[in-house]
């Protein structure tokens, strides 16, 4: 059975219909699509700006207000479709920073680049609510980046993930014994990994080292290119899941020179070609691509071209 989708082209269920020879291997040896500051399809132009940027960019937004945050909107939005559309489209990863709201009480904790974006619990049960109808699929949620948050608001989301989840967070266990059979079998659908001490002793968070994601930051494609291919040359010595950020950043000079166009019109959709190429040459499997991120991953066929790497690992079925 290949791995390409079936039901009007929809990638909703795409590793429930793998073939068994592909759900018994470590799901680290799997191309698994995913996104880039995934949350990043609605940002708050109205909210203050993010404690994740630098004193100038504040100070200049203090300045310019509401159009400061609009030429920002256009560079910290990096993603058009919500959670349920890109589970809809096959992204399994998700790339998650997140921070507290300065100057508001309590301890509610929201996603960030830049801007704020959504609150993290209204995403979450909308990323539970697509796993209770697609009992096979499985998720990682990446929260790498943590602002403003002190050890009450760790606390917070850490009790938040576990009651919104509950039963489907899969416990820390070697990488290696990570397979889609075993997570079906214990029904477990959501890695989590959680980059910062407070998740230490938490058998159900894992620990930021299992999942490095190596970034070029480079607006250069052929240096991105030539990162990619350096970082996945090493990944064997971390035995971890790995990330392939095939991604473009901008830089000052970058945001100066297209402010008006933002980053999907003059960054990212004139180099996707040259990223997709890069990814249907890759190949899934030991020392093989695992994870592959993009920007705006509805631009190209992104999804499908990395689930359908998965197709290389099936054994020639030649017709004798």
């Amino acid at each position: 059975m290949k791995t390409r989708p079936t039901g009007g082209g929809s990638n909703a269920d795409w590793m429930g219909s793998l073939c068994p020879s592909l759900t018994a291997i470590p799901l680290k040896h799997l191309a698994v699509p995913g996104s880039h500051d995934s949350f990043s399809f609605w940002v708050d132009e109205h909210a203050p700006v993010g404690p994740d940027q630098k004193a100038v960019v504040q100070h200049l937004a203090t300045i310019f207000r509401l159009l400061a945050k609009k030429v920002m909107k256009k560079w910290s939005m990096t993603q058009n479709l919500t959670f349920r559309e890109q589970l809809e489209a096959g992204i399994r990863y998700f790339d998650l920073r997140v921070s507290s709201k300065p100057g508001e009480e309590g301890n509610e904790i929201y996603f960030i680049h830049g801007l704020f974006g959504h609150r993290v619990r209204d995403c979450l049960m909308d990323i539970d609510a697509f796993l209770n109808t697609h009992h096979k699929e499985i998720v990682f949620l990446d929260f790498n980046h943590h602002y403003a948050m002190e050890e009450q608001h760790h606390r917070y989301l850490i009790n938040m993930l576990q009651e919104v989840f509950g039963s489907k967070l899969c416990k820390i266990n070697a990488v290696e014994d990570i397979t889609l059979d075993y997570l079906w079998e214990k029904r477990y659908q959501v890695l989590v990994f959680y980059h910062h001490p407070a998740a230490n002793g938490c058998s159900l968070m894992w620990p930021g080292n299992k999942i490095p994601a190596p970034w070029a930051n480079t607006t250069d494609a052929t240096k991105l290119i030539q990162f990619l291919e350096t970082t996945l040359g090493e990944r064997a010595k971390y035995g971890s899941f790995h990330v392939s950020q095939a991604i473009l950043t901008p830089r000052v000079k970058t945001i100066v020179s297209g402010h008006i166009r933002g980053l999907r019109n003059y960054l990212v959709e004139k180099n996707l070609p040259t990223i997709l190429s890069w990814i249907k040459a890759q190949k899934p499997g030991v020392n093989g691509v695992n994870i592959i991120t993009s920007d705006f991953v509805e631009l190209v066929d992104f999804a499908n071209t990395v689930i359908q790497l998965n197709d290389l690992l099936l054994p020639d079925r030649k017709v004798t």
